[in-house]
């Protein structure tokens, strides 16, 4: 089962945000001890709504989930010390620092591999460690828009459109989790560590893989079209009577069963549609006699015919249409937690044999160094330590009765 995939490894987790705590919450999904390290102030990422659970916002915890929560303060020499040592006891370092600030910390890959030759060590950072753009900080909607994302997204004419949701920054973590997963092999091969380069700027383009290839092979500009595809007809969504139906009958037999389910039989010879090119040259043409047609019904009239005739088809669905899918459901991928204040929270779980691995549960997001004393003691720590590296404002151990801040900045030297 992959929750115990990783039992037995640690990860030390400098991220905030989406893009490293995605890597890091999914490592902790497959049964790596991940210890979120946070300033005392808390991560960014817990100030980024709306959407609101407790204090935090819901996007903290949807990225967080299995960790334990450590606060440090790195601009005290004490502060580094602990995460020099907590290091020294891990497998795995994830960071998201802008390159250099890790080694200007001390905590660099340089300066730690030579004392810890096994230790694979993640970089995320906006546009790679090295290189004209390396210095340059960077989130999900500025690597959308330099990546070339949002000039495929929205209607030709129209102003520049993002994808709401933080699609880079997802795709750079699971980017990130691939590499770390080769560089186990690796080491469990030859016994060394070393240091991965992910940036989201890499993992922008990777999602563009068809559109990137086929400008590379025409030097054609791609026009944006909405939501239909650029390379095939029909493939788009169309307005029904109180609704969208999106619709994927480009191939040539579901084009001549689409047109005959909508009483419009010659339309599938005809000269301008004939084939999935001559409909993607007059697409606009072709979806003004179609949508004719599909407005005299509601969606869920046609989603029974069209899947009866094989028309590959899907309703656009809302975020209240996904709480409640039944496939989503069967597939185990609605997991939710216990958080001890603010009881159960839904979201998406993980995605590999979801059914089993979401049935065991999860652990919830930690408040900000909610597990300091109890990673420090596991590490070695004595009392008398932990008291001093407290009272000199290295750590913080919210069970030692410090009020909790959430929601607010940190330093700027965190990638999303």
């Amino acid at each position: 089962m992959l929750r115990h995939a990783l039992d037995g490894l640690t990860v030390v987790d400098f991220t905030q945000i989406g893009a490293g705590p995605t890597c890091t919450m999914l490592l902790a999904d497959m049964g790596a001890r991940v210890l979120k390290i946070e300033s005392p102030e808390g991560e960014l990422g817990r100030g980024l709504g709306p959407g609101w659970i407790g204090g935090d916002a819901a996007l903290y915890h949807g990225f967080n989930r299995n960790k334990l929560g450590v606060s440090l303060d790195l601009k005290t020499e004490g502060g580094v010390a602990v995460a020099r040592r907590l290091i020294a006891g891990a497998d795995i370092v994830v960071e998201s620092m802008r390159p250099g600030v890790m080694a200007r910390l001390g905590l660099g890959f340089e300066a730690l591999a030579g004392a810890h030759p096994g230790l694979i060590y993640c970089s995320i950072s906006a546009y790679g460690q090295t290189g004209p753009y390396a210095q340059r900080a960077g989130v999900d909607g500025i690597v959308q828009a330099d990546s070339g994302l949002m000039s495929l997204i929205g209607l030709e004419g129209t102003e520049p459109c993002k994808v709401q949701a933080p699609i880079v920054d997802v795709m750079t973590g699971y980017v990130a989790v691939m590499a770390v997963l080769a560089k186990l092999a690796q080491r469990a091969r030859d016994g060394q560590g070393g240091q991965l380069d992910v940036s989201l700027i890499n993992a922008a383009l990777a999602l563009q893989q068809s559109s990137i290839t086929s400008y590379l092979a025409d030097a054609q500009l791609p026009v944006r079209v909405g939501s239909a595809a650029p390379y095939s007809a029909p493939n788009q969504a169309f307005e029904t009577r109180d609704g969208w139906l999106m619709i994927a009958a480009y191939m040539p037999e579901r084009w001549t069963k689409l047109c005959a389910l909508l009483g419009l039989p010659g339309l599938a010879t005809d000269p301008r549609f004939a084939t999935s090119p001559l409909r993607v040259a007059n697409r606009q043409a072709m979806a003004l006699i179609l949508t004719e047609v599909l407005k005299t019904r509601t969606t869920e009239e046609w989603l029974p015919l069209m899947r009866a005739a094989d028309i590959l088809c899907a309703r656009v669905a809302s975020y209240a249409d996904l709480a409640r899918h039944p496939q989503l459901e069967a597939n185990g991928m609605l997991a939710q937690v216990t958080h001890p204040l603010h009881g159960t929270i839904r979201m998406p779980g993980f995605p590999v044999d979801s059914a089993q691995a979401n049935a065991q549960p999860h652990r919830a997001a930690p408040s900000c160094g909610e597990h300091t004393r109890q990673v420090l003691r596991a590490s070695g720590f004595d009392e008398g330590e932990i008291g001093a590296l407290l009272r000199a404002g290295a750590i913080r151990c919210p069970d030692a009765g410090e009020p909790r801040i959430a929601g607010l900045l940190v330093r700027p030297d965190f990638v999303g």
